[in-house]
């Protein structure tokens, strides 16, 4: 990771019972595109707000370049917001808006023009200098929303989920838009989310959340593929979850059992206490049905509940001889009809041990 421009070092928030941060420790890189990802409650938001400086924590410290914020006021921060609704200034035109903020730090109106004429061909918006900032699309305005919070080069911009009111189709340009600009200005970003696609689409790294914990931080395929507990396999939609019993053969390795049958993990793993019984989670298109699992470490069979087409995807429903339900996904129709038996393979690299 390249030099820290932010640290949050034991960094708590409470409301009420309600944690939203708890002793949380990140450090961010100058220059990444870093995502805080987790459901509604997760603490997300708040912990952007005090970062920016809108909420006090309880305790802990925000280092901003080295500097701690305590005490330091919004506007000395150096950091620029982009928030789900646009704030624009419905007066105003685009031009203005974008320079609305240059203008409060008495720069020459010629230095105003040529940063705000730069940013408007940056995020797309050329030509539409003199155009109501109001009377343009949804994607338009968060574009203008955007030049107006890089035109004033924030050290750090945080965005509180800024495409969450925009459709899924200009919703997805949006997001390789954003991951553009932010390589153009390697401007460091802050992103807020509950869309994990969003997040693995445009992040460096990825916090996620859970009750103001931070349960794993990572690269995005490392997340999707290898998640190390419960809540981020569970979070991850296509992930599958298991319980089973967990042993060690002769030579010390781990040994498996769920479904009925056996795997040997073929190397040392995490000892789990007697009386918890560990979970394991398998990626739906991992699993492999019928003649194709002959060449997978383990097989198991199941019964087919429910087949759902999702257009280059159809999701196979199944059900395991211990009534544990999983999910196995491909790009077409392995199975016929719900009842159907089938035989199951996964391969032992795919089989992924939880920690909790």
């Amino acid at each position: 990771m390249s030099e820290a421009i932010l640290e949050l070092e034991d960094l708590s928030k409470r409301f009420g019972a309600t944690v939203t941060a708890d002793r949380l420790c990140l450090s961010i890189g100058k220059g990444e595109f870093f995502t805080f990802l987790g459901p509604s409650g997760s603490g997300k938001s708040t912990i952007l707000r005090i970062i920016a400086g809108l909420d006090r924590p309880d305790s802990g410290k925000v280092l901003i370049a080295g500097r701690d914020m305590a005490g330091v006021p919004p506007w000395d921060r150096n950091l620029g917001m982009v928030f789900q609704q646009y704030a624009l200034f419905p007066h105003m035109t685009v031009a203005e808006n974008v320079g609305y903020g240059l203008g409060l730090r008495k720069l020459p109106a010629a230095e105003i023009s040529g940063r705000v004429d730069q940013m408007l061909r940056l995020v797309g918006l050329d030509g539409m200098q003199d155009k109501n900032a109001t009377l343009l699309s949804g994607g338009e305005q968060q574009r203008v929303a955007l030049a107006r919070a890089l035109v004033l080069q924030p050290s750090l911009l945080l965005l509180d989920e800024p495409l969450s009111a925009l459709d899924e189709k200009i919703r997805r340009e949006m997001q390789s838009e954003l991951k553009h600009i932010q390589k153009q200005t390697g401007t460091t970003f802050l992103y807020v989310t509950h869309d994990q696609e969003e997040a693995l689409t445009m992040s460096d790294r990825i916090a996620v959340l859970n009750r103001g914990v931070c349960v794993q931080c990572d690269e995005p395929e490392a997340l999707f593929r290898r998640p190390r507990t419960r809540f981020v396999a569970k979070f991850f939609r296509g992930c599958n979850v298991l319980e089973a019993d967990i042993g060690w053969t002769p030579a010390g390795s781990v040994a498996i059992r769920f479904a009925g049958v056996a795997l040997d993990m073929g190397a040392a793993g995490p000892a789990a206490p007697g009386n918890i019984r560990p979970g394991i989670a398998i990626r739906a298109e991992n699993l492999q049905l019928g003649s194709a699992a002959q060449d997978c470490d383990l097989r198991f069979p199941a019964l087919l509940d429910e087949i759902i087409y999702r257009g280059t995807n159809v999701d196979h429903l199944l059900r395991l001889p211990d009534d544990q339900r999983l999910t196995a996904t491909s790009t077409r129709r392995e199975l016929s009809h719900p009842g159907d038996s089938v035989e199951i393979g996964v391969n032992r690299a795919d089989v992924i041990l939880l920690q909790d």
